[in-house]
C-alpha cells in the first residue's frame, strides 16, 4: 500500500496504534508474538516510519488524567492520596477533572484530557459506559474504577460491593439486630446499587425482611432518613448506611434525639474514611481501603502506558472494621425521647 500509514498497520494487524507504535520504536516490553504480527503487517503494507512522526511518539507528558465524579469529601480525598502518592513514585504529575454527578460534564471532562495525558483512571459509576466508551480517547490507556458493568475488556478495578454490604448484615444479625433499615446511596449509582442488592440478598437468606431508605451519600441525606426512623412508630434496632458520611450523618441525628448508639441503635457505614475512626462513638464499617486501590490504578496504568495490555478485573473484597457502633447487642426496647419503642422497622 503506498503511503501506508500506523493506523493502516495497526488495523491490519488487528492491535491498538500504541503497540504498533512500542514495535517500532524497539520498547523491550513487547510480546514477540505481537511484535512479529506487527512486524509482518508493516511489512504486507510496506510501511516505513517517518522519522519525524517517530519522535514525537516517544515523548510523553510525564502526566496522567483522573477524572471523578466528585473530589468533595473525604473517600476521595483518600483516593487522590493514594494515587498521588504512586505518581509521586514514580514521577509523574496529576491533571484531575470534575464530573459531579452530571453524565455530559463526565464526556466533557474526558474531552478535555486529550493530548494532554499519557492515561485516564476514570471513576464513574453513574456514566452510561456506552457514552463513556464513545469519549475515551482511542488509542490511550485507561484504568477503569467502579464503572458501571460492560461488556469490554479493559483493565479495571471494581470493589465487590455486594460481598461487602452481605457481610455487614451478618455481623449485625449475629449482634442480634433484625429490623435493619438500610439507606441507599443515589440513584444510577452502581456502588449504591451493589450495596443495596447485597443488603437486600442477605436480609432475605436470613428470613428477614428489607427496608431501604434514599440517601444521596451526603451527611446530610443521613440525618433526613434518621428524622424519618424517629418519627416512625418504631426505631429499627441498626442503621447499614451505603456510605460513612451519610452514617454519620444519621449518628449526629440520633445524638440530637437523645438515642443511645449502639444500645438503643446500631450504626454501620461502608468506605472506612479516616474520620470513621475518629468519631465518638467510632464507626463499624466495610474498609474498601480507598487510598489503596487509587495507588493500585496508578500501577496498573503505568503498565498499560508501557504497553502490558492487562485486561482482568480486580474484585476487591471489602473487610468489615468492628468497632464502637455495633459493640452491644440489641436491647428488647428501643426508647426514643423518653418513650418506649419495639425493635421492629
Amino acid at each position: 500500500m503506498a503511503n501506508a500509514t500506523i493506523r493502516d498497520v495497526a488495523r491490519e494487524a488487528a492491535v491498538s496504534v500504541a503497540s504498533v507504535s512500542r514495535v517500532m520504536n524497539r520498547h523491550d516490553n513487547v510480546r514477540p508474538a505481537l511484535r512479529d504480527r506487527v512486524e509482518a503487517a508493516a511489512a504486507a503494507l510496506g510501511y516505513v516510519p517517518h522519522a519525524g512522526a517517530r519522535n514525537l511518539s516517544l515523548a510523553r507528558a510525564n502526566a496522567i488524567g483522573i477524572v471523578l465524579p466528585d473530589i468533595h469529601g473525604e473517600f476521595f480525598s483518600e483516593f487522590l492520596r493514594g494515587m498521588d502518592r504512586e505518581a509521586s513514585d514514580r514521577g509523574l504529575q496529576l491533571l484531575l477533572s470534575n464530573m459531579h454527578a452530571d453524565a455530559e460534564r463526565a464526556l466533557g471532562a474526558l474531552q478535555s484530557m486529550r493530548g494532554r495525558v499519557d492515561g485516564l483512571v476514570v471513576m464513574a459509576p453513574h456514566v452510561d459506559p456506552d457514552l463513556l466508551f464513545a469519549q475515551l480517547p482511542p488509542g490511550l490507556p485507561v484504568v477503569l474504577v467502579n464503572c458501571a458493568p460492560h461488556h469490554e475488556r479493559r483493565p479495571e478495578i471494581r470493589i465487590d460491593n455486594a460481598a461487602g454490604a452481605a457481610a455487614m448484615v451478618d455481623h449485625l444479625v449475629d449482634r442480634g439486630r433484625l429490623a435493619i433499615v438500610h439507606l441507599a446511596g443515589p440513584d444510577g449509582n452502581i456502588d449504591a446499587a451493589e450495596r443495596a442488592e447485597g443488603y437486600r440478598a442477605a436480609m432475605v437468606r436470613h428470613g428477614l425482611a428489607p427496608r431501604i431508605l434514599s440517601g444521596d451519600f451526603l451527611e446530610e441525606s443521613g440525618e433526613a432518613a434518621t428524622a424519618t426512623l424517629l418519627r416512625g412508630p418504631r426505631l429499627p434496632d441498626a442503621l447499614f448506611a451505603a456510605n460513612d458520611m451519610m452514617a454519620i450523618g444519621a449518628m449526629m441525628a440520633l445524638r440530637r434525639a437523645g438515642v443511645d448508639v449502639p444500645r438503643q441503635i446500631a450504626i454501620a457505614g461502608f468506605d472506612d474514611i479516616p474520620l470513621a475512626r475518629l468519631i465518638s462513638p467510632a464507626l463499624t464499617t466495610m474498609r474498601t481501603g480507598i487510598a489503596g486501590v487509587g495507588a493500585r490504578a496508578i500501577a496498573r496504568l503505568v503498565r498499560a502506558i508501557a504497553g502490558d495490555h492487562d485486561d482482568a478485573v480486580e474484585r476487591p473484597l471489602p473487610e468489615l472494621v468492628v468497632r464502637e457502633t455495633t459493640e452491644s447487642e440489641a436491647s428488647t426496647t428501643s426508647p426514643v425521647s423518653g418513650s418506649s419503642r419495639g425493635t421492629s422497622s
